[in-house]
Order: C-alpha cells, then sequence, then structure tokens
C-alpha cells in the first residue's frame, strides 16, 4: 500500500489533477454542479479514458456528502431520483459506447450540441410548463449515457433546469443529488464489471480532502437571492467545458 501511495503522488500531471479538483470543488459547491466538466480534461490528459471515469467517481462521490443534509431537505429528492432512474439505463449504454466509439468524434458532438442549448438558454428562452416525469426520465436517461462515454452527465440536467422557473436553490439542491446518485451507479457498474483503477483510485482518494473542502467554501458562498451571478457562473461552466472539450485541443 505504501508503494502504491509514492506511485500515486509520483504520477506525471498530478499537479494539474489537483488544481482542476480545487477548482471543480468550488464551482461544485457554489452551483451544485460542473465538477465533471471541469475534472474530466485534466484527468483525460493523464489518465486512460475508463481510469479516468474512476477518478472521477471516487472524487466526486465524496466531495458533495458536506452538503447532502441540506441538499435533502431543499431539493426535490422524487424529481431527483426519477432522473436517476433514467440514467440507470443510459449509463450503462454509455460505458459500452465509450469502449466503442471514436472519442474525437463524439468529442465534437457534445461540444456543439452543448453550446447550441447553451446559446437557446441565454437568448431568453424558459420553459414554463410543468415536468413531466416522462420528460424527466428521459432527460435522466441522456445525461446518463453522456456520463458513461463521456463522465460529463450533467449538460441535459443542467440545461432542463436552468431552462425552468425553478428557484435556484432547489435547482442547485437537484443538481447535486442528482450527481451524487449517478457516482453511485457508477461506482456499482464499475465494481461489476471490473473496471476499477487501483491506482486511479488511489489518487482520487488522496486528492478527496482538498475537494471537500473546496465544496464547503463553494457552498459557503453561494447566495440564494443571486440569482443573475448563479446563472452567470453556470453559464460561463457551461461554455467553458464545451470549448475545452473540443477535440481540436486533444
Amino acid at each position: 500500500m505504501p508503494d502504491l501511495i509514492v506511485t500515486a503522488l509520483a504520477l506525471p500531471g498530478l499537479w494539474w489533477l489537483v488544481g482542476a479538483i480545487t477548482a471543480a470543488g468550488l464551482v461544485r459547491g457554489f452551483t451544485g454542479f460542473g465538477s465533471a466538466l471541469i475534472i474530466m480534461p485534466a484527468a483525460s490528459s493523464v489518465l486512460d479514458p475508463f481510469a479516468a471515469l474512476a477518478f472521477l467517481t471516487v472524487v466526486e462521490f465524496w466531495g458533495p456528502l458536506p452538503n447532502l443534509r441540506s441538499a435533502l431537505r431543499t431539493g426535490a429528492p422524487r424529481e431527483a431520483l426519477m432522473l436517476l432512474a433514467g440514467a440507470a439505463v443510459g449509463l450503462p449504454l454509455g460505458l459500452w459506447g465509450l469502449s466503442m466509439l471514436d472519442p474525437a468524434i463524439f468529442g465534437w458532438s457534445v461540444s456543439v450540441i452543448v453550446l447550441v442549448l447553451l446559446a437557446l438558454v441565454m437568448s431568453g428562452w424558459r420553459y414554463g410548463g410543468t415536468l413531466r416525469p416522462s420528460g424527466v426520465v428521459g432527460v435522466g436517461s441522456v445525461g446518463g449515457f453522456l456520463g458513461g462515454i463521456a463522465g460529463v452527465p450533467g449538460p441535459p440536467v443542467i440545461m432542463l433546469y436552468m431552462a425552468s422557473a425553478l428557484p435556484i436553490a432547489v435547482i442547485r439542491a437537484n443538481f447535486l443529488l442528482y450527481l451524487l446518485g449517478i457516482d453511485l451507479l457508477m461506482i456499482v457498474i464499475f465494481i461489476a464489471a471490473g473496471l476499477l483503477d487501483v491506482l486511479a483510485i488511489t489518487v482520487g482518494l488522496l486528492c478527496v480532502p482538498l475537494y471537500m473542502c473546496a465544496n464547503v467554501l463553494g457552498a459557503k458562498l453561494f447566495d440564494p437571492s443571486a440569482e443573475r451571478l448563479f446563472r452567470m457562473v453556470a453559464y460561463i461552466v457551461i461554455a467553458a467545458s464545451a470549448i475545452v472539450g473540443l477535440p481540436v485541443w486533444s
């Protein structure tokens, strides 16, 4: 075990991961989402795809736990469960796709789709109707698929909620509950499929304390009355992730 820790600390690009973890924790604590969009570009440049997903899952599972009680009280857990019901279908398909598809082709598709949706929402469009259960489950399945194939399960759910008229405190809490559930699903699937990478898990566990501290600090910076700031931060995170995720940078 000590040898494994030494190997993890000597991993090339570790400080790049540490910087990404710190920024991701602050954003996740403040907005309730966005950490995978920041971590995955860094993790994928240091680790292979499945190891990067294992690293992301280990870190993200522990990070938001200090804010879980508040999210259960503020959010809509029933709706989060509907999202996760869809994700349970889409996630295995995404992991299968990750092993079959050319990452560059999918990378272009995801980034372009996210940027188009972002432009639509920023144009002033808002979803004013009721979120039907079938629609919520459908969005969750798309999110699960993207989580499996690219490590970013958030964009479909982010776009759904950011286009709604729900209070930002509820949106933020539901993001946290949904993404925590995704991490649990990912862990179960990785264990069942034997995909857990020991080195990636070790590096992830070493980064957990820093990520948790950043989450707590980000949560303290959150102001439920600052809706304009909340949406601006969300839009910047979405746009930056889509641009950074373009295969042209690889």
